[in-house]
């Protein structure tokens, strides 16, 4: 069993930046896809970005270019780097992971270990 602890949440200024960590115990995160989603009040949760075991990762068109994922098979760990926070960044930010992508990276229902969340809050 994988447990996943995020941190890093916190209330930003628009424009600014947030760094979220996602610390994995149980299982080495080399043999998962590991991936951040978000979920905003009355929305459904909706992929962020994607890091996958091969090294390879992949972004939802609201976050490429301003939003990093990092991820580190030694400290066991994953972290995205949000820069230029929009108002409608803010979410829960969720770290999941999976060992195994059977359609699509991008839907919730792929993944099976999901950490408690947290809160990003930007201000306008």
């Amino acid at each position: 069993q994988v447990q996943l602890v995020e941190s890093g949440g916190g209330l930003v200024q628009a424009g600014g930046s947030l760094r979220l960590s996602c610390a994995v115990s149980g299982r080495a995160i080399s043999t998962y896809h590991m991936a951040w989603f978000r979920q905003a009040p009355g929305k459904e949760r909706e992929f962020v970005a994607l890091s996958g075991i091969g090294g390879s990762t992949q972004y939802t068109d609201y976050v490429r270019g301003r939003f990093t994922m990092f991820r580190d098979n030694v400290k066991n760990m994953v972290s995205l780097q949000m820069n230029s926070l929009k108002p409608e960044d803010a979410a829960v930010y969720y770290c999941a992971a999976t060992q195994y992508l059977k359609r699509t990276y991008v839907s919730p229902d792929e993944y099976n270990d999901w950490g408690q969340g947290t809160q990003v809050t930007v201000s306008s």
